[in-house]
C-alpha cells in the first residue's frame, strides 16, 4: 500500500511540474487554493465519464483529438527544432487516415459499446509522445501503403493538376 502512495505522490509531483508551465493554472491555484493537479485530474475524469457514457461522446472525442494536437503543432512550428514538427505532422497524417476510415465504417462502429471511449483512448495513444502511437501506425500501415502506391498517386495528382489548369485557362479565356 505504501508503494502505491509513493507512486501516486511521484506522478502527482510530475503532473504539477508539467502544469506549472501554464500561468493560467498557477493563477487558478493561487486564487482558489485548489491544486492545479486536482483541476486537471477532475477535468480529465469529467471528460472520461462524459465520453464513457456517451454524453456528447462524438464531440468530446473529436475535441480531444484536435485541441491538444493543434496547440502542440502550433508550438512545434514556432520552434527551430524539427523533431517535434515531424512528430505532429505524423500525428495529423494518421489522424486524417483514421478519420477517413471512420467515415466509411461509422455506421458499424457506432453500434460498438463504448466506441467513443475506445476512440478517445486510441487518440491519446496516438498523440502522447511517450507512446509514439502515431509513428507506429504510420510506419506499419500508412507508409508501406503510400510507398507501394506512390507512382499511381503522383500520376493521378498530376492529371488532376493538368485538368484544373486547363479548366481555369478555359474559364479565364471565356470571361475575357
Amino acid at each position: 500500500m505504501e508503494n502505491i502512495q509513493i507512486k501516486a505522490r511521484y506522478y502527482n509531483a510530475q503532473l504539477d511540474k508539467e502544469l506549472s508551465k501554464y500561468s493560467q493554472l498557477n493563477q487558478f491555484q493561487a486564487a482558489t487554493g485548489v491544486p492545479k493537479t486536482y483541476l486537471a485530474l477532475g477535468a480529465g475524469a469529467f471528460m472520461t465519464v462524459m465520453i464513457f457514457f456517451n454524453f456528447a461522446g462524438k464531440l468530446l472525442s473529436n475535441i480531444l483529438g484536435w485541441v491538444y494536437p493543434a496547440y502542440r503543432s502550433f508550438k512545434a512550428l514556432e520552434t527551430p527544432d524539427k523533431d517535434d514538427d515531424k512528430q505532429w505532422l505524423t500525428y495529423w497524417a494518421v489522424y486524417g487516415f483514421v478519420s477517413i476510415l471512420e467515415s466509411f465504417t461509422d455506421i458499424l462502429l457506432y453500434w460498438l459499446p463504448f466506441y467513443f471511449f475506445l476512440k478517445s483512448v486510441f487518440l491519446l495513444w496516438l498523440m502522447i509522445p511517450s507512446f509514439n502511437g502515431a509513428a507506429i501506425v504510420y510506419s506499419r500501415i500508412l507508409r508501406p501503403f503510400l510507398m507501394q502506391h506512390r507512382n499511381n498517386i503522383d500520376a493521378s495528382l498530376n492529371n488532376v493538376k493538368t485538368r484544373v489548369s486547363a479548366a481555369a485557362s478555359d474559364l479565364n479565356s471565356s470571361t475575357n
